[in-house]
């Protein structure tokens, strides 16, 4: 049985691949704090349960990291490498945030937002290499 051969170089982050990746994380935390300062201000005013509160800010997140990817890659390549690394940025800086905040890590926090951050940003990074305009 022979192994092939793993090209490291095509796994090379060049500087459009990281502006990209910042740019779409950047957008995407934007994003989530309007779209949670929103949610915020509607709670004010209506009584949301806490069985809906936990959707909503699922739905936030899956929209915030979409959108940051759809919006912040420019170069039309390795979508899905880009949006991994925006999902996963993108996890840890909603943990930090909400840390910082808080004061504290009280929420639910775990494995699965993470895995479902990678997925998330995955599947967004595809779909933003294949919409649009191709910039290269």
């Amino acid at each position: 049985m022979k192994l092939k051969e793993i090209n490291i170089k095509k796994f090379k982050l060049d500087k459009a691949t990281v502006t990209d990746i910042v740019r779409a994380s950047l957008i995407a935390v934007i994003i989530s704090l309007i779209a949670v300062l929103i949610l915020g201000i509607i709670m004010k005013f209506v009584d949301i349960g806490n069985a809906v509160l936990l959707p909503v800010n699922q739905v936030i997140k899956v929209l915030s990291v979409l959108f940051g990817c759809i919006l912040g890659i420019k170069c039309k390549t390795r979508g899905a490498l880009k949006g991994l690394i925006v999902g996963l940025i993108y996890t840890l800086a909603s943990i930090l945030i909400f840390w910082i905040v808080n004061g504290t890590l009280t929420g639910n926090f775990g494995v699965l937002d993470a895995v479902s951050g990678l997925i998330v940003g995955a599947v967004s990074g595809i779909i933003a290499v294949n919409t649009g305009k191709s910039k290269i």
